[in-house]
């Protein structure tokens, strides 16, 4: 069997086919309670192999690696940056998102140019004002942080000198990793020389510059991407000559084309994926970097068309398998829908977003503040805590652990049950702090009140008494101004 043959069947492997090449010595060193358990984990990628501490020995050399070959990716996994502040791309499975999990989301960058002014009075138009608002974007989407990832220094100069001196300034103001953009070997030898501790992604070697570029690359210990615009031929041609000359992190560019080459674009990010995790071909088996600041090379659209075509291009390229995205602007409006479509693609399918059970507190409720129930699907719960907060005033929030459903898809698979909501009070301590008992669960549980009263009884809370509140959290306020508090029996 060939090493891609091997490769190609890794997604077909069953946790046997990992546990017979494991020294099978159930030490638990590991973490887990036998070897079976560690292949399992092993297969799903939710484990690293080197994990296993006894494979790593010696008479275990040929087993680790031929479970090596079999676990790698078929789109190889690049690093840029160095220490605690890197970013891993690629590193891509299968093809299609519903075939397993993507890993390592797709890193978005935003340029800064060797030719914006050190400072200036007029904000957003220097160059450390504009890293810094790329290092500080940050969006709040249901829990999460959502930011973006690395800073493009763009040589517009051509001059060696003034593009050192920004690469300086960028790294003196930022941690985040850096990608260097200049065609000129010379030109980003010199910025090279800024950050040769900071690992950055070399921007870019071309069918004219390539043995130069593979020069600096290998001698800095960067990776470099190959670009050979609407060229597929011309791209794997390169990728082959540099692979040969010894560079092994390559990460490809097809050419970004926004307006009338958008569909040639997409066609070409397809076939470079497609021939690398369907066709088995090796030398397309790299991270992807799509392009699309090139909308702004058209100077005839106002402003707002051309990021609004930035935009569209940037999300169909994560759609369509980039793995590395360099963009211009940064308004709300476009950012904002980029980077949770994003966090959306890169979600595991198989497992809902949810958020941690347990017992949550608004304002400062005391013992005679509402005790509510929610679910902890992610989107459920933060829209009742946004009520909630905006409403205003006191509360206790009991959230259950439907594995990451909502009320209504949770009562129905039988997720959140009766069973499971007493003991979700029990457990939160809830009882303990309050002194009302009541609990106000959602309208779309109410078929639940009668046995969640009898429930509570067998976890020790009697009398106590359910409520059915709202069925949306928007009608939480209304809610308790008419029924809280609860009259007496």
């Amino acid at each position: 069997m060939t090493e891609r043959e091997i490769k190609k069947a890794a997604m077909k492997l069953s946790p046997i086919d990992v546990y017979n090449l494991l020294p099978r010595t159930n030490c638990k060193e590991c973490g887990e309670p036998n070897c079976m358990a560690f292949a399992a984990k092993l297969v799903n990628r939710e484990v690293a192999l080197e994990s296993c501490l006894p494979i790593l020995k010696e008479e275990h050399e040929k087993a680790y690696r031929k479970l090596q070959d079999m676990l790698a990716p078929v789109i190889k996994e690049v690093i840029i940056g160095t220490g605690d502040h890197t970013i891993k791309v690629g590193g891509k499975l299968v093809m299609y998102r519903h075939e397993f999990t993507y890993h390592n989301p797709v890193a978005i960058a935003l340029d800064v140019t060797d030719e914006l002014p050190l400072n200036s009075k007029s904000p957003g138009e220097s160059l450390l004002e504009r890293v810094k608002k790329i290092e500080n974007f940050s969006y709040n989407y249901i829990g999460r942080n959502l930011t973006l990832d690395m800073v493009a220094i763009r040589s517009t100069s051509n001059n060696p000198t003034t593009f050192k001196t920004a690469v300086e300034n960028v790294a003196k103001t930022t941690k985040l990793p850096l990608i260097l953009c200049a065609l000129d070997p010379n030109v980003m030898e010199a910025g090279l020389i800024a950050v040769q501790d900071r690992r950055p992604l070399i921007y870019a070697a071309t069918k004219d510059n390539w043995k130069n570029m593979a020069e600096l690359a290998l001698m800095y210990n960067c990776p470099l991407v190959v670009f050979a615009p609407n060229d597929l031929n011309l791209l794997r041609s390169l990728v082959k000559t540099l692979t040969e000359y010894g560079v092994e992190d390559l990460v490809l560019d097809p050419g970004t084309f926004v307006n009338e080459g958008l569909s040639d674009t997409i066609n070409n990010f397809t076939m470079v994926r497609r021939n690398a995790s369907k066709g088995g071909d090796d030398l397309f088996g790299f991270p992807i970097i799509g392009t699309p600041i090139t909308a702004w090379l058209n100077k005839k659209d106002s402003k707002e068309k051309i990021a609004w075509k930035e935009a569209y291009a940037t999300n169909l390229l994560m759609s369509r398998y980039a793995d590395i995205i360099l963009m211009h602007s940064l308004d709300g409006w476009v950012q904002l829908p980029t980077i949770i479509w994003r966090f959306n693609i890169y979600t595991d399918p198989r497992k809902p977003v949810s958020v941690d059970a347990g017992l949550f507190t608004f304002g400062k409720p005391n013992a005679t503040s509402p005790l509510m129930l929610t679910t902890n699907y992610s989107l459920t719960y933060f829209t009742v805590e946004s009520d909630l907060k905006k409403f205003g005033g006191d509360y206790y929030l009991v959230v259950a652990d439907t594995e990451g459903l909502s009320v209504e898809s949770a009562v129905a698979g039988r997720y959140l049950t009766a069973e499971l909501i007493a003991e979700a009070v029990k457990k939160s301590g809830a009882a303990e702090k309050i002194k009302h008992k009541h609990l106000i669960i959602p309208g779309r549980a109410a078929r639940l009140s009668g046995e969640i009263e009898d429930e509570l009884k067998n976890v020790g809370l009697p009398d106590w008494r359910v409520m059915v509140g709202p069925m949306d959290s928007s009608g939480i306020a209304k809610f308790l101004e008419e029924s809280w508090p609860p009259k007496k029996d």
